[in-house]
């Protein structure tokens, strides 16, 4: 089992930047591609971010593309969102998450670990 731990979310005004965290300990982490997934109130689960073990293949959801950056520091075991121009529709639980193999995109049925999320509140 891996636990996965994120940090960094927040309150933040709109047009904001915040920066999620995931560390990921273990010495396969670099072996696997990284996710991000959200969960908005009373709305199902999305796919946000991923990024595969080399971290020049990267997959964005078009509601994020150009706005949020994803990335993965394998030195560390840590993976990041970075989130500039943030909207109030953004707000959501955010969720980190390990795949099953070194490349992965938007379907959470590609991913094995999950965090327990950190909240992102964007207002107004």
């Amino acid at each position: 089992q891996v636990q996965l731990v994120e940090s960094g979310g927040g309150l933040v005004q709109a047009g904001g930047s915040l920066r999620l965290s995931c560390a990921a300990p273990g010495r396969t982490f670099s072996r696997y591609a990284m996710g991000w997934f959200r969960r908005a109130p009373g709305k199902e689960g999305e796919f946000a971010a991923a990024i595969a073990w080399s971290d020049n293949l990267t997959y964005y959801a078009d509601s994020v593309k150009g706005r949020f950056t994803i990335s993965r520091d394998n030195a560390k075991n840590t993976v990041y969102l970075q989130m500039n121009s943030l909207k109030p529709e953004d707000t959501a639980v955010y969720y980190c998450a390990q795949a099953n193999s070194a490349v992965a995109r938007g379907s959470s049925l590609e991913y094995r670990y999950w965090g327990q999320g950190t909240q992102v509140t964007v207002s107004s």
